[in-house]
This record gives structure tokens, C-alpha cells and sequence, in this order.
């Protein structure tokens, strides 16, 4: 089982390693994306520097390399702590890319696709207050902290129904990746107190 464990934690590191904002910049424009615009390796930026449809095909690559992996430990082991450790290591494979130098975005949309395979509910409905978001305030970086932020609150609100239960795994990871997600958006956090945030649509400072 350890074995197992491990080879499904390496699999999905190197899944999620995959820079798809990179290699689209790279295949488009020849350039990195990571120079350019916010300098972040996600769907936002793409979509400042490369447009509408480039970032859409990132965002939803990025979402399926975060899906793929918990599916895969899921048909594999029932054990819950490898289903959470897949997604973490999908997630950090995002944000930290052996292949790229270690140089990655911030995991918003690989921690979309975890969370909806793992705790569907509570992330859909935190995902449509973070949509709502976006839609009035046009801030992405609100958006997302709300959506990891609210996933682990509205799981716990949910849990207080007696016939709505998920591993205790699942809803610590909620927590941990709500806190690194802070973190990860620490100067966002900084830029939307001081109102100088991008609003998308708008093209980076």
C-alpha cells in the first residue's frame, strides 16, 4: 500500500507539473508567460496577455489535471488520506513545477478540479458566491480566495446534517488548502485592501 501511495503521490505531482498556460504562451507567442502580465502561470494572466480563448483551454486543462488524479486514487484505494494526497500533490505540482524550474502559478484552478471531485457540494456552492463575485467586483483574485475560503465553511455547515457525512481527510484538507491559498494570494490580499488590485478586463500595470 505504501508503495501505491507513493507512486500515485509521484504521478500526480508530475501531472500537475504540466504548465499549460506556459506551453500555450510558448506554442502561441513564443514567450513566457511567467515574464509577462501579472508574471503568474495561470488563466488569469493567460487571459490578459493571449486572450479569451487561450485562457479558457488553460483553465480547463488546469481543472482536469487536478480531477484526474483524485479519480484515479479513488478507483485504486477507498483509503481517503491517498485521495487527499493526490489532489495536494496535483495542486503543489501546479504551483511548484519540477519541469519549469519550480516556477508555477497559484493552483486556483487545479485546487477547483480537487475540491469538486472531493467534496462536490460544498465547492459548488462556494463556487457559484466566487463566480457572483467576479461578476460584480471584477476582481479574479477575490473570487478565488472566497471560493477557498467558503468551500471548507460551507462544508462544515453542511456536516452539521445528520445525513451528510465526508472523511474527516477530506474536510482538514479543505482547511489546509483554504490556508495556502491565503498565502499563495498574500500580495492580492495586500493590492485589494490598498484598491489597487487588476480587475480583469484590464490589462496588468
Amino acid at each position: 500500500m505504501i508503495i501505491t501511495t507513493v507512486l500515485i503521490v509521484g504521478l500526480s505531482y508530475l501531472l500537475g507539473s504540466v504548465s499549460f498556460s506556459y506551453l500555450i504562451a510558448k506554442k502561441i507567442k513564443k514567450i513566457d508567460i511567467r515574464k509577462e502580465g501579472s508574471g503568474n502561470a495561470g488563466a488569469t494572466n493567460t487571459l490578459r496577455v493571449l486572450g479569451v480563448g487561450p485562457a479558457i483551454s488553460v483553465l480547463l486543462l488546469d481543472v482536469g489535471k487536478g480531477i484526474l488524479p483524485v479519480i484515479v486514487a479513488m478507483l485504486i484505494t477507498d483509503v481517503a488520506l491517498v485521495h487527499v494526497l493526490a489532489g495536494l500533490a496535483a495542486i503543489l505540482g501546479h504551483n511548484w513545477p519540477i519541469y519549469f524550474g519550480f516556477r508555477g502559478g497559484k493552483g486556483v484552478a487545479t485546487s477547483i478540479g480537487v475540491l469538486a471531485t472531493l467534496v462536490f457540494l460544498p465547492s459548488l456552492l462556494a463556487g457559484v458566491i466566487a463566480i457572483a463575485s467576479i461578476f460584480i467586483t471584477r476582481y479574479v483574485s477575490l473570487g478565488s480566495l472566497l471560493f477557498a475560503i467558503l468551500t471548507p465553511v460551507v462544508l462544515g455547515i453542511l456536516l452539521l446534517i445528520p445525513s451528510f457525512t465526508y472523511p474527516i481527510e477530506y474536510s482538514l484538507f479543505t482547511v489546509i488548502l483554504a490556508l495556502m491559498s491565503l498565502w499563495r494570494h498574500r500580495t492580492n490580499v495586500s493590492r485589494l485592501m490598498s484598491g489597487t488590485e487588476n480587475k480583469i478586463g484590464r490589462k496588468h500595470a
